[in-house]
């Protein structure tokens, strides 16, 4: 019996074309392509938020105690209350997503519009969340003391509660006294053409250690973590040597400048991380928008194929896997 081995290929070859890879069609896989080339870069922003943060090991922020904020119920601490809740929304609105590209499979127009709309609230809630945050950082809460070394400087006094000594911030409004002497501003038109000069701060240091002076109870405590996990509060005499002397000025809030909570690199990286992984949510929401509305309009049901829900789908889950390292990352460790 002869048989005859061809060496030439064969028509259905991978290698001569007109194949989809996997089974996917041209624009899913530029999706992935798109997703993995911007895992990346996150990745590469996460590693520098790690690097620089192991660098500061002794003097960045605690995360309980910077975001403890929620929206109708000031003055209350619940440290990270509102960041779970617009963590399990995100979350939520990925299982809708889940539910409207099954229900896309299954030809059921009237299921797509639906899940996709309550996907769209959950981004929605989620991007109105973080702007809400993002205010309440930038505002802060009880104001410090920045050192001429850069450091921090905060305020407040040991309470009891439920049987324990606890240190509580006080907000520097609450015991500075504010001095009758004038500040004057720099300004070109005063003759100083060669300097500018930001904003005056609301206090001067001479103001807050006036204020602390007065009130025995308030004392300093600095940004170094000490070998228990909580930040330094000094003595009582310690704290006025430490204000009088290396006080530089007072700051409130947070920005790319200073920080009112420790590092300012905290704050550079909390902004700009969260920043862009907002950008991608608001970009989801709008993409997502747009496929709602052609959903509605039958575009899809036209085609006969709910792809197009698929792909934005994988863009959105992939944005919430993102969130859950930011959130851990931040948040979390």
């Amino acid at each position: 019996m002869n048989t005859t081995i061809s060496t030439s290929p064969s028509n259905d070859s991978t290698w001569e074309g007109g194949n989809r890879p996997f089974r996917a069609s041209y624009g899913k896989l530029m999706m992935w392509f798109f997703i993995v080339s911007d895992a990346l870069t996150f990745s590469g922003f996460l590693a520098a938020y790690g690097f620089s943060r192991f660098k500061y090991i002794d003097y960045w922020p605690i995360a309980d105690e910077v975001f403890t904020h929620v929206p109708f119920l000031h003055g209350q601490e619940l440290p990270m209350i509102y960041v779970a809740f617009m963590t399990f929304i995100l979350i939520m609105s990925s299982v809708t997503m889940v539910l409207a590209v099954d229900a896309g499979h299954e030809m059921k127009k009237n299921k797509v519009i639906w899940y996709m709309f309550f996907t769209i609230l959950g981004g929605a809630i989620f991007v109105g969340s973080q702007a809400w945050e993002w205010a309440t950082f930038i505002k802060g809460d009880y104001g410090a003391v920045q050192t001429k070394g850069g450091n921090i400087l905060q305020f407040g006094e040991y309470k009891n509660v439920n049987g324990e000594r606890v240190f509580k911030r006080v907000p520097v409004e609450d015991f500075t006294i504010a001095a009758a002497s004038e500040r004057i501003q720099h300004e070109s038109k005063k003759g100083i053409w060669f300097s500018s000069e930001s904003s005056l701060p609301e206090f001067s240091v001479g103001d807050i250690y006036k204020g602390l002076n007065s009130n025995p109870d308030i004392l300093v405590r600095t940004q170094t973590i000490n070998s228990g996990g909580e930040k330094t509060v000094l003595s009582r005499e310690e704290s006025l040597i430490q204000l009088k002397k290396n006080g530089k000025r007072y700051v409130k809030g947070a920005n790319l400048e200073v920080n009112e909570y420790g590092v300012p690199l905290f704050a550079d990286f909390f902004f700009f991380i969260t920043g862009f992984h907002g950008f991608h949510v608001f970009s989801g929401v709008v993409i997502n928008i747009i496929i709602f509305f052609n959903v509605i309009i039958g575009t899809y049901e036209r085609r006969k194929d709910y792809e197009m829900v698929e792909k934005v789908g994988l863009y959105w889950h992939f944005v919430d896997l993102v969130w859950v390292f930011v959130f851990t990352f931040f948040y979390l460790v």
